[in-house]
């Protein structure tokens, strides 16, 4: 296999999870007397730019189909998130009535509609329809496709270019980073920003966040990594803000390379931080695979230590990451017994390859668990707050990653 953005041949092994399905590829109660496709979800290292990246081993339009169960609404810690977002793009940009702002991989709305609020004009691009049916009765417009280098000329010549291009927490979901950055550039306006979100390399190594991985994300980013990737394609990132979002994330503020930015202190600040962490050799790179299957290890045991001693264990949070977990981990229905999540449209599924039943929040207090495992760590305190009524049954919630901790104690 050959790095998806410079071309080496990878011939560094980063983490080796096994096979999984598709990490959003929800059952209906018809789909459990069929067989699932199951794939490898192995990631490698380049030795070249850094990028770590998953073997494409399904394309990505199979990935993301019209039923793609995950709509960012249904946080509200992230619509926060999305909402100051706005405010400060707005003020930093001086974005007005005249100005067009883009968003790709824009779900069911989530964000632009802050912007249509603000009466700036606002377009989402989003490869999956049943997302874009709910922004379009937000009264969002927006369009059914996949970005890249085509789609974005064809758009820049019918609507002019974007004075702002928003992509958050899609970078790592495209299979092409060149052909997506490429058409992000071709997009700009002449003055124009690209603001993009990512979960950061570094602090998912640091805190063990091994489950982030599955086959919808092609590539795990550091920042020195994306700059030589945004530089490739004439853009130049000139800021950088480290967030607390998805266990730690980065927003980089790019423009073109004539574009009139000058780069923040934050730049050269950020690329000090990953060299002083070691992200420049490759044995940095090495080592993982036991983090991984110690955390593991330890959930499993966990679970199997409760299930003996008669013990009833349910889940919140029907995640991509808490799929990961749970099929590495090779857990089904007789170690937890059911997945709560507030998304409807997830409700009275299974959940991929363990086929663990999701249920509506009901459910926690019709069964009382003695434990209940909060799978999207990163939403850890929203949902702590949310189930404190556990604690009325003496019941506890529960993390596994970093490494297995019962909350409140």
């Amino acid at each position: 296999m050959n790095c998806r953005f410079c071309g080496s041949l990878l011939t560094c092994d980063f983490l080796d999870l096994g096979t999984a399905p598709p990490s959003n590829a929800f059952l209906a109660a018809d789909d459990l007397a069929r067989p699932e496709a199951w794939f490898p979800l192995r990631l490698h290292a380049c030795a070249d730019c850094h990028l770590v990246q998953v073997d494409e081993v399904q394309s990505h339009d199979k990935l993301f189909a019209p039923d793609y169960a995950y709509f960012s609404s249904y946080s509200r810690s992230w619509l926060e998130h999305a909402e100051r977002y706005v405010a400060l793009a707005v003020d930093r940009l001086g974005l007005d009535g005249a100005s067009l702002v883009v968003e790709l991989a824009s779900n069911d709305g989530y964000l632009l509609q802050y912007v249509a609020a603000r009466g700036i004009p606002c377009l989402g691009i989003e490869p999956t329809e049943g997302t874009a049916l709910v922004a379009r009765e937000r009264g969002i417009e927006t369009l059914v496709r996949f970005f890249g280098r085509e789609f974005a000329d064809a758009l820049a010549a019918e609507r002019g270019g974007a004075d702002l291009v928003i992509g958050n927490n899609v970078l790592a979901h495209v299979p092409d980073i060149n052909d997506f950055v490429a058409g992000i550039a071709r997009l700009l306006s002449d003055r124009g920003v690209a603001t993009l979100e990512f979960p950061h390399l570094l602090e998912m190594v640091g805190n063990r966040q091994f489950d982030t991985v599955y086959h919808e994300h092609f590539s795990y980013l550091s920042f020195h990594s994306v700059q030589r990737i945004f530089a490739a394609h004439g853009l130049r990132i000139w800021d950088v803000e480290a967030l607390p979002t998805h266990g730690g994330s980065l927003r980089v503020w790019a423009c073109l390379d004539a574009a009139a930015h000058a780069a923040t202190s934050a730049v050269a600040a950020m690329l000090s931080r990953e060299a002083s962490a070691g992200m420049m050799d490759m044995a940095w790179y090495q080592g993982f695979q036991q983090v991984a299957e110690k955390v593991k290890d330890d959930f499993l045991s966990f679970l199997l230590e409760q299930k003996r001693a008669g013990k009833r264990v349910a889940a919140y949070g029907a995640a991509a990451k808490g799929n990961t977990l749970i099929n590495f981990a090779g857990i089904r229905a007789d170690l937890i017994q059911f997945v709560v999540d507030a998304s409807p449209h997830k409700q009275g599924k299974f959940l991929p390859g363990s086929r663990i039943p999701v249920v509506d929040e009901a459910a926690i207090m019709q069964a009382k668990p003695d434990f209940v495992v909060i799978l999207p760590w990163n939403l850890r305190d929203e949902i702590s707050r949310q189930l404190h009524y556990v604690a009325q049954w003496q019941g506890r919630l529960v993390v596994a990653i970093p490494r297995i901790e019962l909350l409140g104690s």
